[in-house]
């Protein structure tokens, strides 16, 4: 067996990259085994051995793994390592149902630690940075999640946590932060709150902004960079396949590199759940194959995203995924239309006169939907001609009409006047019964 060095996986051609997988998947098969369900559910398909899988194409033949069955089996039923070797767990936030609960080992925990510290790395980060972690921390993996990648980075880690804006920038000042971790969301609000605090971007020394746990137009991530002046990094993960660094952009920008040697991707058609071309958009379902206290196999994230053809210009040979775009369940149906908040974003975004802060309504009026599209602005825009205000509105509602295809109701705001989260932004409310 080749044993390669971390730098050398980053770089490894095709062949041997899939050599490495089918073989860290056959070694998950077996944690796999441990479990009641999984003993359960791989054997219905005839897999009672990692050796039953002769090729990475037979993992099609495993059964999809869904947050219902990771509830189903709370606490324990997809534990796959005796407890007293369990030295850390994460759950996600249980706002409906049961915590979906993923377990660590040890080793598990310094594979995660690795996926982290490549990804800084990717994006530029070194020894000689200043890295704020404005992430919460606690069980959801945000804040730890890079914590220990950057510290094996030998970064100097400010571990602020999420929220206290006027602390965030007392720190900020002090230590002279290089590179922060937040929402997209929270990066805005700090810069609504800068004149109010008196701070001036020449007061801090900020170089990078990793941007994650909220799907964000590139638009969006223009505009963080323009107001403050730095390069922002997107990145993707989810608790269930061990939090921040599943996936993450490299200096060149151009895409997500999903580390393929930690996971495999298959990007589906969220009808049929056929493999689609790299190209077309589909639902994300990924196979963590460095976890063996909590396995988890083609799990069905239900974010949509499409795998990025060609290569990247930085070497690297993991595939690239592109921004998320949503979810299959966080698509709103307006009557009878398909809407999803991205697209909403990415109008809105493009708007010169928006502010840092929007949240989408939807609420009935009789028998019928009313999608409502709130925005703050400039106060200086507030305060022009009426004329001016009504000219706005109608551009912004025949541009969301010709992106969504249905005409909204557009409802201007001074800034401050909408509801602000210090952690995850919630960016839709849906009166007729969904909270996003």
């Amino acid at each position: 067996m080749t044993v390669y060095t971390p730098e050398e996986i980053e770089y490894l051609d095709r062949q041997a990259l899939e050599a490495l997988q089918l073989l860290r998947l056959k070694r998950v098969i077996t944690q796999a085994l441990a479990t009641p369900f999984y003993k359960e559910r791989l054997g219905g398909v005839g897999i009672k051995h990692p050796e039953d899988l002769k090729s990475l194409d037979d993992l099609k033949k495993i059964p999809f793994t869904t947050k219902d069955d990771l509830r189903d089996t709370y606490p324990y039923g997809l534990l796959a390592v005796d407890k007293k070797e369990v030295v850390r767990m994460h759950a996600s936030s249980g706002t409906t149902g049961k915590p979906t609960v993923i377990y660590y080992g040890r080793d598990d925990l310094d594979r995660w630690t690795g996926l982290t510290y490549r990804s800084l790395k990717a994006c530029g980060c070194d020894s000689e940075d200043v890295f704020q972690n404005m992430m919460t921390y606690g069980l959801f993996t945000g804040g730890l999640g890079l914590h220990y990648g950057a510290e094996e980075l030998g970064m100097f880690v400010i571990p602020s946590s999420g929220g206290n804006t006027r602390r965030q920038f007392m720190l900020m000042k002090d230590f002279e932060t290089t590179v922060v971790h937040a929402t997209p969301s929270y990066m805005l609000h700090l810069y609504s709150q800068m004149e109010n605090m008196g701070i001036e971007l020449s007061d801090l020394k900020l170089e990078k902004a990793l941007i994650g746990a909220e799907p964000h137009s590139e638009d969006l991530r223009r505009k963080i960079e323009t107001l403050f002046g730095i390069d922002a990094y997107n990145s993707y993960g989810l608790s269930e396949m061990n939090g921040p660094s599943v996936a993450f952009e490299c200096v060149e920008k151009s895409g997500m590199h999903l580390w393929e040697d930690a996971y495999c991707i298959e990007i589906l058609d969220r009808d049929s759940m056929e493999p689609l071309e790299d190209g077309e958009i589909g639902e994300l379902v990924l196979t963590n194959l460095i976890r063996h206290a909590s396995p988890i196999l083609r799990y069905r994230t239900k974010d949509l995203t499409r795998i990025i053809p060609g290569s990247c210009a930085c070497g690297r040979t993991s595939r690239r995924i592109d921004r998320i775009t949503g979810r299959t369940d966080d698509m709103l149906i307006i009557n009878g239309v398909n809407v999803f908040p991205s697209q909403i974003e990415e109008v809105v975004m493009k708007v010169p006169e928006a502010g840092n802060n929007y949240r989408i309504v939807v609420r009935k009026k009789g028998t019928l939907d009313v999608l409502i599209v709130e925005l703050e602005i400039g106060p200086e825009i507030l305060s022009d001609d009426t004329r001016d205000l009504y000219a706005l509105k109608g551009r912004l509602v025949d541009a969301l009409k010709a992106s969504i295809s249905i005409k909204p109701v557009v409802e201007l705001h001074e800034p401050g006047q909408l509801p602000v989260q210090e952690g995850k932004a919630i960016r839709v409310v849906d009166e007729r019964g969904n909270l996003y």
